[in-house]
């Protein structure tokens, strides 16, 4: 893998210095399940504009990462996701920080790319980078994170390594689309749907 940086606990402060000369930073996260409350927080990636992705290895217990949350909190920078509702949350509820500002790739995909129904990473990748994914290391045990096998880390390196990219040619659909101004407003009101997540509310805006 090139440009790849393993890290402990949290970045280096020569990463934090490096990702804060960036405009964006594409971020994901790999956890034991689907339930914050239950299953616990693994591995965080970010990769720059550049293409140079780190993982940071989450130990169990572990409620902060005082490098990371400045990073993700620095109003300077766009956090890029792929499905931000999800990592969003992890982040706040395992270490306590509070994203911003950001864009989701899955919304933005929702919004822009109406003609199909396929709005996955591994199809999103497909279509607007050319670039067919291995994605057969999603289901595995991440909570053994001092032994991640290179395939492990060789799949959550490619979640982020095409974000940034796809971000600026779904924000380019978008406004071809005259679609901008509604991405605008979704990304503004996720951050309350993490928190009604987080307090396990659902459907409420269903009759």
């Amino acid at each position: 893998m090139d440009k790849f940086e393993l890290c402990e606990q949290d970045i280096s402060v020569e990463l934090l210095e490096r990702y804060l000369e960036s405009e964006a930073i594409a971020v994901d996260t790999e956890t034991m399940g689907l339930n914050p409350h239950r299953d616990r927080l693994c591995l965080v990636q970010l990769c720059d504009d550049d293409g140079y992705v780190s993982a940071i290895r989450i130990k169990r217990g572990q409620t902060e990462a005082p490098y990371l949350k400045a990073l993700m909190e620095a109003d300077n920078i766009i956090k890029v996701f792929h499905f931000g509702r999800f990592d969003l949350a992890q982040l706040r509820f395992a270490l306590g920080i509070e994203t911003k500002p950001f864009f989701c790739t899955k919304i933005a995909s929702k919004l822009a790319r109406t003609y199909t129904s396929s709005h996955g990473l591994k199809a999103l990748v497909k279509e607007l980078m050319g670039i067919e994914l291995d994605k057969t290391s999603q289901s595995s045990d991440w909570g053994n994170v001092e032994a991640l096998s290179v395939e492990q880390l060789s799949y959550a390196s490619n979640d982020v390594r095409y974000l940034i990219p796809m971000m600026h040619k779904l924000t380019a659909m978008l406004k071809r689309e005259e679609r901008w101004a509604l991405m605008e407003e979704c990304l503004t009101c996720l951050d309350t749907f993490v928190s009604l997540d987080l307090a396990f509310y659902e459907n409420i805006f269903e009759h």
